[in-house]
């Protein structure tokens, strides 16, 4: 390279980043959501996929923004908690900044992940249920009203 150029790919990157961050911000970190932006829900793998019929039964919205469910793997192997996969999926959750909400089906693999879902004040809901608990929250995010997203979704669902 010459001088101060640098390869195309580096500009790209450097420009979507500077794009993407001001997006990204206002779900997770206080600033007001955009209308029409999409949320992520983070959604144990047995409540899965009673959790997308019934986001797609609402047309994949909530209130003015869109919705999107992120399934997780199997944490269970055989009769035995998997800890790290349980860590992993609550910290990916967590490093998403467009992360609403962590649904999970009750079991004793609930308390590693709500510590460190809730630590980031990320909405936990354990639920049989993923098609009731998907409801509950596409109600909490459509009446969520504060500039941040997560926190109101976070005390709506816990007035209950």
């Amino acid at each position: 390279m010459k001088g101060d150029a640098r390869p195309s790919w580096v500009l790209r990157k450097a420009s979507l980043a500077f794009l993407c961050v001001p997006l990204l911000a206002g779900v997770g970190c206080g600033g007001g959501v955009s209308k029409g932006a999409t949320v992520n829900v983070y959604v144990g793998a047995s409540l899965c996929p009673e959790a997308k019929r019934e986001l797609a039964r609402h047309g994949g919205e909530a209130g003015d923004l869109k919705a999107s469910v992120v399934c997780l793997g199997e944490t269970e192997a055989g009769r035995r908690l998997d800890l790290a996969a349980i860590g992993a999926d609550a910290r990916r959750a967590t490093e998403d900044s467009a992360s609403v909400a962590y649904l999970e089906a009750p079991g004793s693999g609930n308390r590693f992940a709500r510590s460190i879902v809730e630590e980031a004040g990320i909405a936990y809901l354990t639920a049989n249920s993923g098609a009731a608990a998907m409801s509950r929250l596409l109600n909490a995010i459509g009446d969520a009203d504060s500039s941040s997203l997560r926190d109101a979704v976070h005390d709506v669902l816990n007035q209950t």
